[in-house]
């Protein structure tokens, strides 16, 4: 004797497509009205019909195999057949509301009284210390820890962050929503993902403010536990642009031992007092060399990160940290150029070792409650 299993029911299908994720949005597609429609057979045949945001999505076939994948373990489906449309304008506005409001003027939410999320500025006196790198890891770093972390690549000029995280994806437009690439667990944008091949970005400072301004307010972040900024080198327009759109940034200093860049990565986080920004603290790479038989070389000098620290300290008034001295490592920048992050690649090395140490400081300091509304009831 035979038995046959019960064809199975639309609530269940949609049941099961409730729990498949947009991959750019992270919200289920039954919530942002991506289901279009569910047949079913009498053999248990089920056609799912789902909406793109745009024609030609670069996640159309994760979509796809989230979705069959989903339907497929529902008692009774013998197939599934995903069928592709793309939403209608009238569809995308709502999309919009629904993710960013009524509002039709864009804004920074980072940058509203309510925002939890930390926001870190990396910065540097110089180039070359290796600000990218240290932006890059401790992101990775971030993200491994459980945090939702995005990165800006700001450094207009010199922006090298996509390379370093591994991803040549392009961002997705909604409407006037830009939806990040993600790499490693990170959301990422920058203006590399905008300019065809290596071609050079020839801008004054007004076009580099607004570049920023559209990073903050026209990209779809979603709840970031953290934001880090990739700062160009220096106290020029852009350092200038982020302590206007972002004022409640904290600066993270980078330096190296040498005398010379410790005094000009002071300036970088002196311009933290004009701007009434918080110091987080001050991170010092190619501390030294360890040599196969565990001696230290001093390549670039020492103290130059406790110079820095000490010097904050005493100008702000407050204590600057030295958050971690970061040895040199030529696998940091290897692991930069294969998109492979070094705290990924090698978790034990002593590189890698500081720099997730640096980044469990960073995230475990509690999220700011200013702005927020108590509930508090007097005695």
């Amino acid at each position: 004797m035979t038995t046959t299993q019960p064809t199975p029911t639309e609530d269940a299908v949609r049941q099961a497509l409730a729990k498949v994720e947009d991959p750019e949005i992270h919200k289920p597609i039954t919530e942002l009205g991506m289901v279009k429609d569910v047949t079913i057979g009498s053999e248990g045949d089920v056609k799912v019909g789902v909406y793109l945001t745009v024609q030609g999505c670069p996640m159309r076939e994760t979509i796809t195999q989230r979705v069959s994948s989903a339907v497929s373990e529902v008692s009774g489906v013998s197939s599934v057949d995903v069928e592709l449309d793309v939403m209608s304008d009238e569809q995308r506005t709502e999309l919009r509301k629904q993710l960013r409001g009524d509002s039709e003027e864009p804004r920074i939410p980072f940058a509203e009284p309510g925002s939890l999320t930390r926001v870190y500025c990396v910065a540097s006196g110089k180039g070359g210390v290796g600000k990218s790198s240290v932006t890059v890891n401790l992101a990775v770093s971030m993200a491994e820890r459980g945090l939702s972390v995005g990165v800006v690549d700001a450094d207009i000029y010199g922006h090298s962050v996509p390379r370093m995280l591994g991803t040549e994806g392009k961002p997705t437009q909604v409407e006037n929503m830009i939806m990040p690439p993600q790499a490693h667990g990170v959301k990422l944008i920058s203006i590399g993902m905008f300019t065809p091949g290596n071609t050079p970005v020839v801008w004054r400072g007004p076009m580099l403010h607004r570049a920023l301004q559209q990073f903050l307010s026209d990209v779809f972040w979603g709840d970031l536990d953290v934001l880090l900024l990739d700062l160009p080198p220096g106290t020029g327009d852009v350092a200038l642009s982020t302590a206007q759109l972002i004022p409640n940034a904290e600066i993270l200093v980078v330096t190296t031992p040498q005398q010379a860049a410790a005094e000009v990565a002071e300036r970088a986080g002196a311009i933290a007092m004009q701007t009434r920004q918080r110091i987080a603290g001050v991170v010092e790479n190619m501390s030294w060399m360890e040599l196969p038989d565990g001696q230290r070389v001093e390549v670039f000098g020492s103290g130059g990160g406790q110079l820095v620290s000490d010097s904050l300290t005493r100008s702000v008034g407050s204590e600057v940290p030295l958050l971690g001295q970061v040895p040199l490592d030529p696998r940091l920048r290897e692991a930069g150029d294969s998109g492979s992050p070094l705290v990924l690649e090698d978790p034990e090395s002593p590189a890698s070792t500081v720099l997730s140490d640096v980044a469990r400081k960073l995230s475990t300091r509690a999220r700011g409650l200013a702005g927020q509304l108590l509930s508090v009831s007097p005695a």
